[in-house]
Formats: C-alpha cells, structure tokens, sequence
C-alpha cells in the first residue's frame, strides 16, 4: 500500500513538473537571465509550491503522526553552517547552469533527451562523491 501511495504522490508531482514547463530546461535559464529573455514563470511556480506547502504543513504538523510512518521526520539542526552555504551555492550554481534541479530532471527522463540521462547521472555521481568525501572527513576527525 505505501508504495502505490509514493508511486501516487510521484505521479502528481510529476504531473505538475511537466505541466509547469520546469521540465525544460531553458524556463529555468531563462528565469535567471535577466537581461536577456526573462521568464518569470518560475517564479509563480515557486510560489504556487510555497503556498500548498506552507498551508498543507498547517494541517499535516497538527497531527500526531503521518498517516504511513510512526513519527515526522524534520530536521533537528537549526544552524547556517559552511557547508550548509557551499551545498546550498553549489547547487544554485548547477541548477543555472544546467537548468535541471533533482526534482524537475526526473520526471523528464520521460522525454527520453540524452541531456536529462546525463544530468541525472552525474547527479547521482555527485551524490556518491559527496558521500565519499563526508565518510573520509567524519573517519579522519579526531575523537573528542
């Protein structure tokens, strides 16, 4: 039952990505070239998400628990760290570049472009490597 209901909430999610346009990638790139062709669309996409969130989160936190787990799983640390502001600068910088953010490459490897399988494996190379640096520096810590 968990599955079908993630393979459901995959499909809406999808669905919006696609019929939003944030699966091609020029809307995103033209969303950060000002001053060239400046699209704005991206904006009320981002916007459109806030609000559901903002508002689902008000109904969804007022629970005990979610409907398929045992317990919320939310972050516990609150602090802006360097490497919370790297990731974060990083990512901004590829998601320009490549106009491709995880959650819009995705459902375009629908669309069957070389680009997407690309972007996408480099992403999960990306993951790999990140996790492999983060394992060396947390094993090469001296124990306090």
């Amino acid at each position: 039952m968990r599955f079908l209901v993630c393979f459901g909430i995959g499909m809406i999610f999808g669905t919006g990505i696609a019929l939003s346009g944030m699966a091609n990638p020029a809307k995103v790139t033209n969303f950060f070239d000002v001053a060239g062709h400046w699209d704005p669309s991206l904006a009320f996409v981002m916007g459109g998400a806030l609000a559901v969130t903002s508002l689902g989160y008000r109904f969804v936190l007022k629970r005990p628990s979610p409907v398929m787990a045992e317990t919320f799983q939310r972050p516990t640390r609150q602090t802006i760290d360097r490497p919370l502001v790297l990731g974060s600068v990083i990512f901004g910088i590829g998601w320009g570049i490549a106009g491709f953010c995880p959650g819009g490459a995705l459902p375009a490897l629908g669309t069957g472009r070389p680009e997407v399988f690309i972007f996408v494996a480099t992403l999960i190379a990306g993951i790999l490597t990140a996790r492999a640096v983060q394992s060396r520096i947390k094993h090469a810590a001296p124990a306090t």
